[in-house]
């Protein structure tokens, strides 16, 4: 099989998918996909292209889960677009990016970031512009000419537990550090507080939880899959047009055209057993499968009312899932602009609760024209893992002062108005949870689960995790309808460098992480 066009990585791995096990019934089978977000878009399109008929469910008014986006009218009359903020679709997203070339072959939607800088408050600055992308040359690259990096703090490392981060393999990572906090090994590891900020834990948050609260195999994992288990790099590409126009709307009528139905603000608040078909979704109809595509939040909801679903043991694992920390989107439309030189995107660390900053206008068409119409700037603010309970006005106050000090000219500039989101309703990956979490088949043959909380077996995080279980819960499907799957494509499933892992064996016990007596608060 020749390779999709966004795999350039040679050691790129071909996942087939698994023999069709069942035979094709007489009547065209109908799917339910409970859940309108990357996961269950996923799901929907590979059911559909294989003849299913295919009802896709979403209580929003958008299509999208964490990436849908809506309109809003700001103070100066104009109409401008909202969401929860900015994401990144990084070059080794295979599945996810398969996924959009279907409605999108050339991608065009998407706009290549080459470089976003990582500055910590204390002062050290990162670039990852010019880094070689094929491992180990990026990481030798980046700690030579990187000012976290010291020399002399290097020679404090802790090798035995830095080849952790090149020993990794699915699941058995899992089983080696999963018990440990990501915290546990970036301090076994010893490397110098800056590389540490700024190499390490800028990455941890995007799992919208603080070092402390993360297990490590994720962490080894991220860092796997974006840095030294890939030569792809970490350049990464964003959305030239706000997230329903550029990719859930196109996504949308590619599935209209092979006949599914996607329905929105249509919430499903039950699953229970059908009569002329397997199951029955009140208000929706009767459907011999169901893809479970709803976030967190949603699936323990939709577990806990529905008690024919699969079983006892197994919704009561769905209830015991936990979100992770809240997270706040500030996005400000200024009469002035920002001072040229500011990235799109700038990574932060060392401050209370201030985790990145992006210049819109730099990469969105819609907020170019609104910045070139106003002589204004569109500037967004991110705070990941707020505590539990946080006062939202007290969180966007000091939002706002954090990015003042790290772009002084905000402090001049008028606001002409502003939105705010505050959320939680992401997974939390927490030290030890790996074996609780929920698998794609479930009890029901004809039950499939998917999103980004679920194990795939695959080294994959994020979005990509979202896109890959999707397709992951429809070749479950398929095979059991006698129909062919679909191909996934991931990163090596293990290191890339033999003798580092060799070494990583023979010194494994030495270089053990272990768990942490206590959290450290996040300063603020």
């Amino acid at each position: 099989m020749s390779r999709p066009a966004d795999v350039r990585d040679r050691r790129a791995e071909e996942v087939r998918p698994a023999p069709p096990s069942g035979r094709r019934p007489a009547l065209t089978p109908r799917a339910a996909v409970v859940g309108g977000g990357i996961a269950g878009l996923a799901a929907a399109c590979g059911l559909a292209e294989r003849g299913v008929d295919v009802t896709v469910l979403e209580r929003e008014e958008s299509l999208g889960g964490r990436l849908r986006g809506w309109e809003t009218e700001l103070a100066d009359g104009s109409r401008a677009a909202m969401d929860r903020g900015f994401h990144a679709f990084f070059r080794q997203y295979y599945n996810l990016r398969g996924l959009l070339r279907r409605a999108d072959p050339g991608l065009d939607s998407l706009v290549p970031l080459a470089d976003y800088p990582l500055v910590h408050r204390d002062g050290p600055r990162d670039r990852f512009s010019g880094l070689p992308a094929t491992p180990p040359w990026n990481a030798a690259v980046l700690a030579a000419t990187s000012p976290s990096f010291p020399l002399r703090d290097l020679a404090r490392v802790n090798l035995p537990a830095a080849l952790h981060l090149l020993d990794v393999d699915v699941p058995g990572v899992y089983e080696r550090l999963d018990h440990v906090s990501a915290r546990d090994l970036l301090e076994a590891v010893r490397f110098p507080p800056t590389a540490r900020h700024l190499a390490f834990e800028v990455f941890t948050r995007s799992f919208f939880a603080a070092p402390e609260r993360l297990s490590a195999a994720e962490l080894a994992v991220m860092f796997h899959l974006y840095f030294l288990g890939s030569s792809e790099g970490l350049v990464f590409d964003v959305p030239r047009a706000p997230f329903p126009e550029a990719l859930w709307e196109p996504l949308a009528r590619y599935l209209g055209g092979l006949g599914a139905k996607v329905r929105t603000s249509a919430p499903v608040e039950r699953v229970g057993p059908g009569a002329d078909r397997r199951f029955s979704l009140p208000g929706h109809g009767s459907f011999d499968a169901v893809v479970l595509a709803a976030d967190v939040p949603g699936t323990r909801s939709l577990a806990a009312a529905s008690p024919d679903l699969g079983d006892a043991a197994w919704r009561s694992g769905l209830a015991r899932l936990e979100s992770a920390p809240p997270f706040l989107v500030s996005r400000y439309w200024l009469d002035r602009p920002v001072r040229p030189h500011r990235p799109a995107f700038l990574g932060t660390a060392g401050y209370p609760t201030l985790d990145n900053i992006s210049v819109l206008e730099r990469y969105r068409d819609a907020e170019r024209e609104w910045a070139g119409r106003t002589g204004g700037s569109v500037v967004e603010l991110h705070a990941y893992a707020l505590p539990g309970g946080c006062d939202p006005e007290r969180e966007r106050g000091a939002l706002w002062e954090q990015a003042v000090s790290v772009y002084p000219e905000l402090g001049a500039a008028g606001v002409v108005d502003a939105r705010h989101e505050l959320r939680e309703d992401c997974p939390l990956f927490a030290p030890g949870s790996y074996r609780a979490r929920p698998e794609t088949a479930t009890p029901d043959p004809f039950l499939v689960v998917a999103g980004d909380h679920v194990r795939t077996g695959l080294p994959v995080a994020l979005m990509e995790r979202a896109a890959t279980s999707g397709l992951l819960a429809a070749n479950a499907l398929l095979s059991r309808w006698g129909l062919p799957g679909h191909t996934l494509w991931t990163v090596p499933r293990r290191g890339r460098l033999a003798p580092a892992r060799a070494l990583a064996r023979l010194t494994r016990g030495a270089g053990r992480p272990q768990p942490g007596k206590r959290p450290v608060e996040r300063r603020r």
